[in-house]
């Protein structure tokens, strides 16, 4: 009997585990990833220049790289387009996106693992357009992978516990953070962490990393703020200051709170968004909370195709790596009964507890009452919140073409979510299968392969 084909899309922690498991039970593995290097937002290092306090569970890398000797691994690989069927078809271009003429490949599967992960969650603020503004983990990854620091001081601010290894690569990178500012309150935060606390403690491990940031903090003197959000930047070619607010539980800006902040930079992150594409094109059914529906081997509804990571809920590396093992055993056909799968199993269930209190830090509606009628929300189409606020009672296709929200080089990754805040109602860009740019020359190369 041949052995089963595994065609698995990410190369962060649970694409990783994802093809390390098939490969050990024996499966045929391809691994399809956009990055230069393997390793996915966690592991965005550079052996150079990443500094060696960045560089998190690197030992736990190295073993995944060794374990997939027997894998045929495509960095800088853009998957297009997948289809679903007896087999799976993946369609992927191979080369850098910029290049002239990509390599088109399609690979046939008997089973496909989606590890695609998440992007951040940026919600607008008057001045979010300057330059020395970036996303938090950008701001991170510039820290990790080039050893650059945003700017000389900068605020970092938005919701979660990602806040704290941001302001930690910042500062281990020779840059000042002048605040770290948490949109979730005090009493909200002792309600949904210090709630049943021995369930934690099995997460060990986050106690010492978070033992690391409170001691970086402390070290570099940066003020915690809790209950405060940056509701407006302030800067003429660049940034200046920021104003930080305290906000409500809702997250509405509390009137006479305001403070200015000098600063140069600012990283905002309002926690994750699932990068869903490949899901959705594949037919998979996604849930209410956007994050993809799985079973306990974390199939979908689609028959072969699995999902691994934070596509299936925000969670860490530690619980997509327990996913991604899982995944990556049923892909191959292991059965269900396996003893293979207890150790990933068990991790998966002692991760739980520390992925539920993430909601901790849940984004509330009120903060759209910190944005003016000038506020860029599509910064792909320069569209303002006006424009939007023009449009809201307009059918979900009739606003997009209308306003031209959504409709850029992005395609509503980043505006998506807030635009739908904004007028109140889902208009669905988390819904569209676009996987990426594809130019028309390499369409017509790869139309043979498509109608094969």
């Amino acid at each position: 009997m041949s052995a089963r084909r595994v065609v698995v899309i990410g190369a962060g922690p649970a694409g990783l585990a994802a093809a390390a498991a098939a490969v050990e039970a024996g499966a045929e593995v391809t691994v399809l990833d956009e990055g230069e290097r393997i390793g996915g937002q966690f592991w965005r290092h550079h052996p150079e220049l990443t500094d060696p306090h960045l560089q998190h569970q690197l030992g736990r890398f190295r073993r995944l790289q060794a374990e997939l000797a027997g894998a045929r691994v495509l960095s800088s690989t853009s998957v297009w387009r997948i289809e679903p069927g007896v087999p799976l078809r993946v369609h992927a271009l191979v080369g850098p996106a910029d290049a002239a003429r990509r390599r088109g490949e399609t690979l046939p599967a008997d089973a496909l693992v989606i590890a695609t992960g998440a992007h951040d969650r940026v919600l607008p603020v008057p001045g979010w357009t300057l330059p020395g503004v970036t996303s938090a983990g950008a701001a991170q990854a510039l820290a990790k992978r080039d050893g650059v620091r945003l700017g000389a001081r900068t605020v970092v601010a938005g919701a979660g516990p990602f806040l704290l290894p941001v302001a930690q690569s910042i500062g281990v990178v020779g840059g000042e953070v002048a605040e770290v500012v948490e949109a979730t309150g005090p009493g909200a935060l002792l309600r949904g962490w210090g709630r049943r606390p021995w369930e934690l403690t099995a997460a060990t491990a986050k106690a010492g990393e978070l033992a690391s940031y409170v001691g970086s903090l402390v070290a570099g003197r940066t003020p915690y703020r809790l209950g405060s959000a940056v509701t407006r930047i302030h800067g003429d070619s660049t940034v200046e200051a920021v104003t930080v607010q305290r906000i409500d539980a809702d997250w509405r800006p509390i009137d006479g709170t305001e403070r200015t902040v000098d600063c140069d930079s600012v990283a905002l992150g309002h926690g994750f968004t699932p990068r869903l594409e490949a899901a959705i094109q594949a037919g998979c059914a996604i849930g209410s909370d956007r994050f993809v529906v799985v079973g306990s081997q974390q199939e979908t509804s689609v028959p072969g195709v699995y999902a691994a990571g934070e596509i299936t809920g925000i969670g860490g590396a530690d619980a997509a790596l327990a996913e991604g093992a899982v995944a990556g055993l049923a892909a191959a056909g292991v059965h269900p009964a396996d003893l293979r799968y207890r150790a990933p199993l068990a991790a998966r269930r002692r991760m739980g507890a520390f992925a539920a209190r993430l909601a901790t830090h849940r984004i509330g509606s009120g903060w759209t009452a910190w944005l003016d009628e000038q506020t860029i929300v599509c910064r792909c189409e320069s569209v303002r919140k006006s424009t939007l606020d023009a449009y809201a009672g307009a059918s979900s296709r009739g606003m997009r073409l209308a306003t031209r929200a959504g409709l850029g080089a992005c395609q509503g990754r980043t505006c998506g979510r807030s635009v739908d805040d904004i007028i109140g109602d889902p208009v669905g860009y988390e819904r569209r299968p676009v996987l990426g740019s594809v130019r028309i020359g390499e369409l017509a190369d790869s139309g043979a392969a498509i109608e094969g």
